[in-house]
């Protein structure tokens, strides 16, 4: 018969290390998180073999006396929390668990000196044996060093990766606190180099934030990024977000902050999501990164013992804001596609270069529908009308240009038409370059827009079933579908909760045509779990709308004149988001004229 006893001291440390210090990431993350909140106008980070062996963190923050060191290595000693309220964490650490984990598993020498003390003080802690508090040379500021990570636990040493892996996991996350907090200088040394070396960052907060930006996640965001601001509820969002055309195939480029702490959150991947479905393809990730300030009686940080993840009082304003404010600072940037198209364009002209860039989704790849809905096509009419000027007589040869027309160009951004190639491409003249553009992409955009203007001035048409269709859930995914049933009536599908664990649909969105009830409902409610959004019906009614404007725009190989060329190029000006179309495809290239002239010698 087993009976219950107190562990060992020694033996619930390591226990509570492990959620804390899973790897040497983890012990600089919290190392580093501690000089923040010391005030640090700079901070040094060494590591040698990816941390296992040292980790040492040098800052000159407001450092701590001798009786301070003697408590700072004690379970749950901390400063952070004056009032005891876990509601209002101002700090990024707070538990007072890092440094006592940390030696509980390595040989920890912490050295610190306040900026008024005559002289420092050090002290040990050695497999979470502590030493008493000795007198040392430092100057003002704190100095950890880690030694022998896990020597403590051998068998976590077991499931640590190549020296290599480790340190790029060190190298990203001293990155990210990097780019949350620009006023601080940050190096991360390898032990014989620098291998990173961020100056601090003055000016404007929006200016130095787009300085540090740039140096870690590289020019071409900082030249194709658009600010964002905005605030709703006390909750204020800044940041960058990048253009549509400037996209990965991956979400590793993405970056959110709540209150300056670096956070991975599924809700807010999933606005992300949201605020560039129209613009994106759905296996391409934009580039951005953003910051929330959250009034602390409002988000919870003590939700993960490594504090990556939080929780928030209501998620729905959260996402609201993230979508909102993405999707206006895009249509305010027009149809300003990002810098990398060109460059890619230019690289391709080059001999032995490869095409890079965004490597958007080509058409062949895109997700079509075989067929339009029943009856769809002709109320699809009503928006594929001409443009001003463009009609469906065949096109007649292109005249020279008027002499008057000539000047024109310096006062349009995308210039005035000169040529059609191949029945496809225009050529625009500008004032400082050419301007290519892709026809058929271009007047898909074009076409989009006008139906998403349409369904938000008249809101989406439903379709009456004819006899009601009861799909059957589990209790939970039921509520969660009843509980939204008004957004959903906003986009054409009306639902109501029939008994326990079963949902009835009477109306689906007419733009669907004959869909599979049962599967949408199922879909809707597996993203009201997971992202608290209806993402699979909003994304069906924009694939719906996509493949309308894909089959309602101007087709490759439709020759056009000059009036429809110009045609084209206006509506493209005053048109949100036209840079691209809704997969990410540039429908552009602008080539400046100093570029055109390396690629023949005259520069």
């Amino acid at each position: 018969m087993v009976t219950l006893r107190r562990l060992p001291e020694t033996v619930v440390n390591r226990i509570a290390a492990g959620e804390v210090v899973e790897r040497p990431a983890a012990a600089t993350k919290e190392l580093v998180e501690n000089a923040i909140d010391a005030q640090a106008g700079r901070i040094a980070v060494t590591i040698e073999d990816g941390g296992q062996t040292l980790i040492r963190v040098v800052d000159d923050g407001h450092g701590m006396s001798a009786e301070e060191l003697s408590l700072a290595v004690e379970r749950h000693a901390t400063s952070k929390l004056p009032d005891d309220d876990l509601l209002h964490v101002q700090f990024l650490g707070f538990r007072g668990e890092a440094l006592p984990s940390i030696g509980a598993v390595s040989r920890l020498t912490l050295t610190s000196r306040t900026r008024d003390a005559s002289e420092a003080w050090s002290v040990r802690v050695e497999g979470g044996a502590v030493s008493e508090p000795e007198p040392a040379a430092h100057p003002a500021g704190t100095r950890v060093e880690v030694r022998d990570l896990f020597y403590a636990t051998p068998a976590r040493l077991k499931f640590m990766k190549s020296p290599r892996t480790e340190q790029n996991h060190v190298t990203e996350t001293v990155k990210r606190l990097a780019m949350a907090h620009p006023g601080i200088g940050f190096t991360l040394s390898d032990g014989t180099r620098k291998t990173l070396d961020f100056a601090p960052e003055n000016g404007e907060l929006f200016d130095a934030r787009l300085n540090r930006l740039g140096k870690i996640m590289g020019r071409s965001f900082a030249d194709n990024a658009v600010p964002i601001y905005a605030e709703r509820e006390g909750i204020v969002l800044t940041g960058f977000a990048g253009l549509p055309t400037l996209n990965r195939g991956n979400s590793q480029m993405q970056f959110l902050f709540v209150n300056g702490r670096p956070v991975n959150d599924r809700m807010l991947f999933g606005a992300l999501r949201g605020a560039y479905r129209d613009v994106l393809a759905a296996n391409r990730y934009p580039l951005v990164a953003l910051f929330l300030e959250v009034p602390a009686e409002m988000v919870d940080v003590n939700v993960h013992p490594a504090k990556t993840e939080v929780r928030f009082r209501d998620a729905a304003v959260v996402r609201g804001l993230i979508v909102g404010a993405i999707r206006h600072a895009l249509a305010e940037a027009g149809h300003r596609a990002s810098t990398t198209v060109s460059e890619s364009a230019l690289g391709a002209f080059r001999p032995g270069s490869a095409i890079g860039g965004t490597n958007p989704l080509p058409y062949t790849q895109r997700p079509q529908m075989t067929h339009l809905p029943q009856g769809l096509a002709e109320r699809a009419q009503d928006f594929h009308a001409p443009l001003p000027g463009l009609n469906a007589q065949p096109a007649a040869p292109m005249a020279a240009t008027d002499p008057s027309v000539e000047n024109m160009a310096d006062d349009l951004p995308l210039g005035v038409a000169r040529a059609q190639l191949h029945a496809t491409y225009v050529v625009a003249q500008t004032a400082d370059g050419i301007v290519i553009v892709d026809q058929h992409a271009a007047h898909e955009r074009l076409v989009q827009e006008r139906i998403k203007a349409s369904l938000a001035e008249r809101g989406v048409a439903r379709q009456t079933l004819l006899i009601p269709e009861v799909v059957e859930l589990d209790e939970a995914a039921a509520v969660r579908i009843a509980a939204r049933a008004d957004e959903l009536a906003d986009m054409g599908l009306s639902v109501e909760a029939f008994g326990p664990g079963a949902i009835m649909v009477r109306e689906t969105p007419a733009l669907l045509g004959e869909t599979d009830v049962q599967g949408l409902i199922r879909d809707l409610a597996d993203d009201l779990a997971e992202l608290d959004e209806a993402m699979a019906l909003r994304e069906r009614i924009g694939d719906v709308c996509a493949t309308m404007a894909c089959h309602g725009s101007v087709r490759a190989g439709r020759r056009l004149n000059a009036d429809e060329m110009n045609a084209l190029l206006r509506e493209m000006e005053a048109t949100p988001l036209a840079g691209q179309c809704s997969h990410g495809r540039p429908t552009y290239v602008e080539l400046k004229l100093a570029d055109i002239e390396k690629l023949f010698g005259r520069r």
